[in-house]
């Protein structure tokens, strides 16, 4: 069982910035960040898998967010940089160990409790 910590969230202006932690108990292949809003389905936004340090991000974030990791302490950071009011939601922390597409939620089997991001226009 692994156990996934965020922290970070909070109100920010349009425009502004936030980094977003996730500790974990563990290692794991694979931490990402989702996000979801109200009346909306979970979202991908960005992925770090250990081997090989890659990274995803979903197209609407690129060249805005940064996703970072410390193998050292089993934490994520997700930088949030030119935020939108659009993007509010609660953003979740996943882990996990699959071969498959990063980008679908299904494959998590490890989900943090959610960190609440704000955005004012």
């Amino acid at each position: 069982q692994v156990q996934l910590v965020e922290s970070g969230g909070g109100l920010v202006q349009a425009g502004g910035s936030l980094r977003l932690s996730c500790a974990a108990s563990t290692r794991t292949f694979t931490m990402s960040w989702f996000r979801q809003a109200p009346g909306t389905g979970r979202e991908f936004v960005a992925a770090s898998r250990w081997i090989g340090d890659m990274k995803y991000y979903a197209e609407s974030v690129k060249g805005r967010f940064t996703i970072s990791r410390d193998n050292a302490k089993n934490t994520v950071y997700l930088q949030m940089n030119s935020l939108k009011s659009e993007e509010t939601a609660v953003y979740y922390c996943a882990a996990g160990s699959f071969p498959g597409t990063v980008m679908s939620s299904g494959n998590y089997d490890y989900w943090g409790q959610g960190t609440q991001v704000t955005v004012s226009s």
